[in-house]
C-alpha cells in the first residue's frame, strides 16, 4: 500500500485522514475552533435526507473556504462542451483509430475531446465518452467538475493526480474516479498521456449488487484505494477551472485550492487496479452474459437497468466446451462505447485499421454488432482446449439511454469510415 494511499474501508462506509497529527476534530465536525486555525467545510455528495447506506459526504479541514475567490468567467475549451451535439445519432457502428500523440503543448482539461454522450447534466443522468491526449501537466491549474463524475481510464502514460483529499498515481491498467465538486490537477509523469473519460451525470458510482454469485468475485471492496490529506503549500497564483451545465469557467486565485489538512467521510476520490478483478467465467459451455464483467456501476431509476456500466474484458482462462468462444453476435438494448487500453480483443482484430490500443468504437442500441469476419471463420474451426487469453484488457461505457456522437467525432482524421467491411466475407 503506498504511503499516499489508504484502502477504502467498506468502499463507502467512511475513514479519515490527516496530514499533520491532531488537526482532525476528535468529537465534532464543527467546534467553535478548529485545530491549528483550520475552517470546517462539508463537501456533499448526496442529499441531506438520502438513505444512510446511500449518503455520501465528508468534512473536509482546509486553511481557508473553498468560498473565497473573484467571480468564475467563462472558459473556452472547443472540444468538450455540451452544445457540440449538432447532429442526430444514427444506427451505423462506429470505430475510430487511436488519436496521434499532440503536436501543440496541451494539458489535460484542454485535451478533453468529446465523442458521445447521452442524456446530460441538466437532467442528472446519463454520460459522455470522452478521450484525453496530453503532453503537458496542468503544474498550477485546478479543476471541479460540478456536472458529474469522472471516471478516468489511462492507456499511455502514468497520471499523477493531486486532489483535495490527496495524491493518486494512477498508471495504465489502473482507473481513478473522481466525484463530482471535488478540486484537483492532473500532472504527467512521463512525456505524454492518453486515455479515456466516462463523464457520469447520473448517480454516484458503486460496487454492483453480485446477486447468486455471491459475496466475493469481481471487484471486491478491499482493492478500492483512496488518497491519505496532504495539502499543497508555496503555490502563489492558480487558475480554477470548473464545469457547469456544459460550460466552462475560470476564476483566479493567490493559494492553491488543494490545501485540506485533514478530512473524514466516505466522499473522496479513489482509484482501482484491474488486474485484482476476479473474473467469473463459464466452466462447461455457452457463455455467461457480459454484465458478469461490471466493475463499477451507476444505477439508473429503473432497477437493474444502469445509468451507465463499467465492463472490463481482462485476461481470463478459456474453458467452455463446444461453444463459440468470442463474443456472440449480439443486438442489444443497451448502448456501447469500447475502449481498448492493452493487447488485442477476441472479438476483433487488430493492426493498423483494426481495433487499436487507444482506438475506440461506438454500437447504440439495436446495432447489430460482434466478432469481425477473420474471427468468426478462425473460432469456428479452432480445436477446443482450455486456454489463457493473455495480454488484453478492454473496457466498455455502457448506458441504458442512446449515445450521440458527436460532429467532430464523426468528422476526425481517426475515424475508420470502413469499420463496416469487417463483417464481409460471410
Amino acid at each position: 500500500m503506498s504511503d499516499q494511499l489508504q484502502y477504502l474501508n467498506g468502499f463507502g462506509n467512511g475513514f479519515c485522514s490527516e496530514a499533520v497529527p491532531n488537526t482532525l476534530p476528535k468529537r465534532q465536525n464543527t467546534p467553535q475552533q478548529c485545530p491549528q486555525g483550520l475552517v470546517a467545510e462539508l463537501l456533499s455528495g448526496s442529499a441531506f435526507t438520502m438513505p444512510q447506506k446511500e449518503n455520501l459526504s465528508t468534512w473536509l479541514y482546509r486553511k481557508r473556504p473553498s468560498a473565497g475567490h473573484p467571480p468564475f468567467q467563462e472558459y473556452e475549451q472547443n472540444t468538450w462542451v455540451e452544445k457540440w451535439v449538432e447532429r442526430e445519432a444514427n444506427p451505423n457502428q462506429f470505430r475510430w483509430s487511436a488519436p496521434s500523440k499532440p503536436k501543440k503543448k496541451i494539458h489535460f482539461i484542454d485535451s478533453l475531446f468529446s465523442m458521445a454522450v447521452s442524456g446530460s447534466a441538466r437532467q442528472r443522468a446519463g454520460m459522455a465518452a470522452l478521450l484525453y491526449n496530453c503532453n503537458q501537466s496542468m503544474q498550477d491549474i485546478y479543476f471541479y467538475n460540478a456536472d458529474g463524475d469522472f471516471l478516468i481510464v489511462p492507456q499511455e502514460g502514468r497520471l499523477l493526480i493531486s486532489t483535495e483529499m490527496g495524491p493518486m498515481q494512477v498508471d495504465p491498467l489502473e482507473i481513478a474516479v473522481i466525484p463530482r465538486g471535488i478540486k484537483y490537477k492532473v500532472d504527467l509523469l512521463d512525456d505524454w498521456a492518453r486515455g479515456y473519460v466516462c463523464e457520469n451525470f447520473g448517480a454516484p458510482f458503486r460496487i454492483p449488487d453480485k446477486g447468486p454469485i455471491g459475496s466475493h468475485g469481481l471487484a471486491n471492496a478491499r482493492h478500492f484505494e483512496s488518497p491519505k490529506a496532504k495539502a499543497e503549500d508555496g503555490v502563489k497564483k492558480a487558475t480554477m477551472l470548473s464545469k457547469f451545465l456544459g460550460r466552462l469557467w475560470k476564476t483566479e486565485l493567490n493559494h492553491s485550492p488543494l490545501d485540506v489538512l485533514a478530512w473524514h467521510g466516505n466522499y473522496v476520490p479513489y482509484k482501482y487496479h484491474l488486474e485484482n478483478f476476479q473474473v467469473v467465467n463459464s466452466v462447461s459451455f455457452d457463455h455467461n452474459d457480459p454484465s458478469i464483467f461490471t466493475v463499477l456501476t451507476s444505477p439508473s431509476t429503473i432497477p437493474g437497468t444502469a445509468n451507465v456500466d463499467f465492463v472490463i474484458f481482462p485476461p481470463r482462462w478459456m474453458v467452455a466446451e463446444n461453444t463459440f468462444r468470442p463474443p456472440y453476435y449480439h443486438r442489444n438494448i443497451m448502448s456501447e462505447f469500447m475502449g481498448l487500453i492493452t493487447g488485442e480483443y477476441d472479438a476483433k482484430q487488430g493492426g493498423d485499421n483494426g481495433f487499436v490500443p487507444g482506438g475506440s468504437s461506438l454500437h447504440n442500441c439495436y446495432t447489430a454488432h460482434g466478432p469481425d469476419a477473420a474471427t468468426f471463420k478462425a473460432a469456428s474451426k479452432g480445436t477446443l482446449k482450455p486456454q489463457y487469453l493473455a495480454n488484453t484488457m478492454a473496457f466498455m461505457f455502457e448506458s441504458r439511454l442512446v449515445l450521440e456522437p458527436s460532429k467532430q467525432a464523426l468528422n476526425c482524421e481517426f475515424l475508420q469510415e470502413d469499420y463496416w467491411e469487417c463483417w464481409d466475407g460471410f
